[in-house]
């Protein structure tokens, strides 16, 4: 006989409401608590193109590392955002946990570090975080200590929904993209399609992330969409390109409430449009592909080339 059991989840919601203002404690230590993971899967997993090794992917329960070598072994490390645990797994059948709750980021960093000792797991990282103005080291760091369970759990939830239709929008192009991942250094869920050629070095200036850092990131044209819990009541849903080319700003994208940012150089949908939309997926779609066609059409991507429709691929030949 077995059993099933449902835990209510943010994700139940479909698309779950977070104000950003009252959860802002918790995003800023979860953020901490990513990069500390992310960290590890930077130092074990091979160098892959535009660092695609270092993000974290959506999972059915929080946020993951996928498998990363350590010798003839493998393990991972998730955020269980429904049991509230940060699970390490090992190969040989080694396994860790670290509660998430109320805690220092210095606490989370000891208490991670010692837990990978224990399995054997000897990993060294770069204690310091990057793409903030404040590199406070996280040994270090007592301020950042809150720990929202809901919060947490709903912002699961957002990432889930987003991941959905990211990937849908994801499967119609042929061309060089990027997986759906997030992106612990920004903490921003994205999804990057590459026209082919190479960009203009990118100029840098993310705080305390060296520019090369970005160079490798941007080697190639791109454009890129995605989720960033910031910026608007909910979160924001964001598409650039890069290099921007002309005419790409004025390029009249849908829906209803998205608009260009000459501050940000990109284009911007606030969580809460979409959230609230008649079909927030379809609402989201409409985003995703109407920014993209600015960015190939100003940018004079081969698009015969580069796009088909799934459901061709999908049947029978």
């Amino acid at each position: 006989m077995t059993s099933s059991q449902r835990t209510p989840t943010g994700q139940d919601q479909g698309w779950p409401s977070l104000v950003v203002d009252e959860w802002t404690d918790t995003r800023d230590t979860l953020h901490m608590w990513t990069q500390i993971v992310g960290k590890v899967r930077l130092a074990q997993a091979p160098m892959v193109n535009h660092w695609w090794q270092v993000p974290l992917y959506v999972s059915p329960r929080g946020l993951t590392t996928s498998s990363m070598p350590h010798g003839t072994r493998l393990f991972d490390m998730e955020f269980d955002f429904v049991d509230h645990q940060l699970h390490i797994r090992s190969s040989d059948g080694g396994q860790e946990r670290v509660a998430l709750e109320p805690k220092t980021v210095a606490a989370f960093y000891r208490e991670t570090t010692e837990a990978l000792a224990r399995l054997g797991l000897d990993v060294q990282i770069w204690p310091h975080p990057v793409e903030v103005e404040r590199a406070v080291p996280f040994a270090e760091d007592t301020e950042h200590a809150s720990y929202d369970p809901d919060h947490a759990r709903r912002f699961w939830g957002q990432l889930a929904a987003g991941h959905r239709v990211l990937s849908a929008f994801r499967s119609r192009f042929i061309g060089k993209s990027s997986p759906v991942h997030f992106f612990w250094g920004a903490m921003d869920l994205a999804c990057t399609r590459f026209s082919g050629p190479t960009a203009p070095p990118h100029p840098g200036g993310a705080p305390n992330c060296a520019d090369w850092v970005m160079v490798e990131g941007y080697s190639h044209e791109l454009a890129s969409c995605g989720f960033w819990p910031g910026g608007s009541r909910e979160g924001t849903f964001y598409a650039y390109a890069y290099p921007e080319p002309e005419g790409y700003a004025g390029y009249p994208v849908r829906p209803e409430g998205a608009a260009y940012s000459a501050e940000l150089q990109e284009f911007v949908l606030p969580y809460e449009a979409v959230r609230t939309a008649d079909d927030p997926d379809a609402t989201l779609l409409e985003f995703l592909q109407s920014t993209y066609e600015a960015a190939a059409e100003a940018g004079g991507w081969d698009r015969g080339a580069l796009e088909d429709d799934p459901a061709r691929r999908a049947g029978a030949r």
